[in-house]
């Protein structure tokens, strides 16, 4: 029995003319990342060959480019098709529901199109070139010889189609038969890509008799080859058989690269695990996946019969692909990154704000409360320091390496899960889910080669971006071991199955472990509750210890936040609107472009402060305080935060305040470990005490050179206005007249609070601070209030 004809409504020759009326006519703006182009506009415009009104015309420019070899890829944007029908019109549903036959009558329009070159273009001929030139003159004087060559052959462009923007990216599991042919778009991380390797598309024949030539189309996976001669005039007309043979370098190769997609977690069903499909990428869409990218794919899916031996033991079952058309990275790197103007004035809004390091510190993770300090210093991970190359192939990181440890329940693992989310390339994998081969690399057999390769593992994955590791304390320290090579030299070495290589790993790790007893225990050692080797340590720039100290006003501020957050499902009103993650990536991406240096007077300051903690922790270790291990190491640490707080500023010189803050972050990492008497004692605690200090830090460098120094320091009686001994109060540093007065000169209240609000603090507690150092006397404000004067008695 037949099957019944279906006759459709459709004449494509009258399709091919509504597709040539809208290449020639359709005028737009081009979008920048279509253009694969040596030369401008403008250039072109200068061309007497070039009719300076067709520049508008958007496919007849790239045509036009296309023929001077300039540009290889042509796009065709149905949202473009859509507006020139004026509606989601017909020809837009056709493109979508026979995508394959109209990628042909669209090649075929491009052909009949195609202008010719507007410059010389013989420096860029290829073998083939040179070839088809010569059968082309051999051609026209022998008679009989065929005149004619394959589409495939001729064309120098791989025509794709992107689909409309309200196309709602489906999962995986979601795709179905009816969508055989048509054009989808498909939502999933990259889990597999294969090497590229050349797709033969036309294969091509030389009679060893006549010397003719024979073309043939391939179209599948599998072709029989042509053994008899096609000539009419003499091999079939003398009964010649099998005189033809391949000539490798006539035929038509096109790059191929076969990708495994795999659904997202949160469209998996529970219960269910994550399904895969093969994905097939041709052209100059290849080499723009990487595993770990999470992807939208748009393309057309297609079946595949199987091949080889995997048809006998399929049977009647046939395979299914996408052969991708457009793809859509969700998370870009940062080198990728587009601004858009609207973008541009919210990074200038973000660029002038006095506030911008607390306030982007803030919107890391708003939800969670508290942890200032360990949000900045994720910050800080975020935007990394400076890697430098030396001239003999020496390098030294710039990625900074952060440990979270801290009793269970403080909100590490959330953290963790947040960076991983905004960074462009985060993986985040725990300790006793990973081995060092899922770690590092390990050997496999491709399925598609059945070669044996290497597989990177969550290292590998994360290059360029940041790791995070949960449960770091839970991991068997063969494992552990593994990525100290990654944490310093940012490589991964492997020698196995015969394969002896070195892998880039230049990521940051970031990690979060509980004490060794589970809570940290202090009747013992600091050394002991951490429980990690001093190799290890020393390769974390920052290792905050975060207790769980039970306070009447935290606990009673921990309880309405994380109330608000269950009530509302948002975060409470913060005293800095959070910046949204895109904007965040936005800037980070334009701060990590700068490169700051080390001017010599901050170097002399970084070498007396690495001298000063040397010292500290040496009588740390003789009184069994010390929790880290402090090396050349840590030099290097303080030298990376401090250029990642000038990055953040968009700044190419380091300076003292990025010094000190980074000195500052390393202290309040152990913070936790004081205890209340000792922060009673301790006059920096209080942040009136901080800001006074601030104030008269930038007093003496602005006016501190034209005085003598006091030959005696005496105490002042009083105490600051927090209620302790304040020893920014003392005479220890100060700058003194002839008669007996310290006077360290004026200071603009506007210069004050700049820098004031860059270092964390709000503009309540610096009013406050004024008001309670002018009651003791200690400054006054002049100039109507405009600048504050330092003036205290020495005697």
């Amino acid at each position: 029995m037949s099957l019944p004809v279906v006759t459709i409504n459709v004449s494509y020759e009258s399709e091919k003319e509504r597709i040539q009326e809208f290449l020639s006519k359709f005028e737009g703006r081009e979008k920048e990342k279509d253009r694969d182009v040596t030369r401008s506009f403008a250039d072109m415009a200068m061309d007497e060959d070039v009719d300076v009104s067709a520049l508008r015309l958007k496919y007849i420019q790239q045509l036009q480019r296309i023929a001077n070899r300039e540009q290889q890829m042509l796009i065709v944007d149905l949202e473009d098709v859509a507006e020139y029908e004026k509606t989601v019109g017909e020809l837009v549903i056709r493109i979508q529901n026979n995508t394959r036959r109209y990628v042909d009558l669209f090649s075929e329009v491009v052909d009949a199109l195609m202008p010719l070159p507007t410059k010389d273009i013989s420096d860029q001929d290829e073998v083939i070139d040179v070839i088809l030139h010569q059968r082309r003159e051999r051609n026209e004087q022998t008679e009989g010889m065929q005149v004619g060559f394959p589409n495939h052959l001729l064309r120098r462009y791989n025509l794709y189609f992107r689909p409309l923007l309200s196309d709602i990216a489906m999962a995986v599991r979601e795709v179905r038969g009816a969508h055989l042919g048509r054009l989808i778009t498909v939502r999933g991380i990259v889990t597999r890509v294969s090497e590229v390797k050349p797709l033969l598309l036309v294969n091509a024949y030389t009679c060893d008799v006549c010397g003719s030539e024979t073309f043939q189309d391939i179209s599948s996976k599998q072709f029989t080859p042509i053994l008899d001669c096609q000539n009419e005039n003499e091999c079939k007309k003398n009964g010649i058989h099998g005189s033809l043979h391949m000539q490798t370098r006539a035929c038509r190769f096109v790059p191929f690269q076969e990708v495994k997609i795999q659904e997202m977690a949160d469209q998996v069903p529970v219960g269910h695990i994550p399904r895969s499909m093969t994905i097939q990428v041709q052209g100059s869409l290849t080499r723009m996946m990487n595993p770990g990218d999470v992807v939208h794919l748009g393309g057309i899916f297609l079946p595949i019969p199987y091949t080889g031996y995997q048809a006998v033991r399929a049977g009647l079952l046939t395979d299914t692909y996408l052969e991708v058309h457009h793809i859509h990275q969700l998370k870009k790197q940062y080198d990728d990154m587009e601004i858009t103007p609207d973008m541009q004035r919210k990074i200038d809004e973000l660029q002038n704000d006095p506030a911008l390091y607390s306030k982007l510190a803030h919107s890391i993770a708003p939800e969670i409360y508290g942890h200032e300090d360990v949000k900045k210093a994720l910050l800080l991970l975020l935007v990394g320091g400076v890697t430098k190359a030396m001239g003999d192939g020496m390098k030294i990181r710039g990625d900074i390496n952060i440990c979270l440890m801290g009793d269970p329940g403080v909100a590490k693992s959330q953290l963790l899960k947040y960076i991983s989310k905004v960074a462009p390339r985060g993986v985040y994998t725990t300790g006793k889910g990973s081995s060092g081969v899922g770690l590092t690399a390990a050997v496999m057999r491709d399925p598609v080669t059945d070669e044996m390769v290497l597989e990177g593992g969550a290292l590998v994955l994360a290059d360029n971006g940041i790791c995070c590791i949960d449960e770091f304390d839970k991991m068997e320290e063969a494992d552990r071991t593994a990525i100290h090579e990654v944490m310093e030299q940012q490589t991964i070495s492997i020698s196995k199955a015969g394969i002896s290589t070195t892998l880039n790993a230049r990521t940051s790790i970031l990690a979060a472990a509980n004490p060794l007893y589970g809570r940290y225990n202090p009747k013992v050692s600091p050394v002991e509750n951490i429980n990690l080797p001093a190799a290890l340590l020393s390769r974390f720039d920052l290792l905050f210890l975060i207790l769980d100290k039970p306070t009447r006003d935290d606990d009673e501020r921990l309880a309405h936040h994380v109330t608000h957050v269950h009530m509302y499902n948002t975060h409470p009103e913060l005293e800095h609107e959070p910046v949204d993650p895109a904007t965040m990536r936005h800037y980070i991406a334009l701060a990590r472009t700068h490169r700051p240096i080390v001017p010599p007077e901050v170097s002399s300051y970084v070498v007396d402060s690495y001298v000063r903690l040397r010292k500290l922790s040496k009588d740390e270790e003789d009184q069994n305080k010390s929790h880290t291990y402090t090396s050349a190491r840590t030099l290097l640490g303080v030298l990376r935060l401090s250029q990642a707080l000038a990055r953040l500023r968009f700044s190419g010189e380091v300076t003292h305040f990025d010094v000190d803050e980074a000195l500052r972050l390393m202290e309040c990492s152990k913070d936790s470990l004081l205890d209340d008497l000792a922060k009673e004692r301790d006059p920096d605690q209080s942040p009136q005490s901080k800001i006074y200090r601030i104030m008269k830090e930038m007093a003496k460098a602005g006016h501190g050179s034209g005085k003598r120094r006091a030959t005696s320091r005496k105490k002042r009686l009083g105490k600051g206005p927090g209620g302790e001994h304040d020893s920014d109060v003392d005479m220890e540093d100060d700058n003194v007249d002839s008669d007996g007065e310290t006077d360290l000169g004026e200071t603009p209240i506007v210069q004050i609070r700049a820098r004031v609000l860059a270092a964390g603090f709000t503009e309540a507690q610096l009013n406050d601070t004024i008001a309670a150092y002018e009651e003791l006397d200690l400054i006054a404000r002049v100039a109507n209030g405009s600048r504050i004067r330092f003036i205290m008695d020495a005697s």
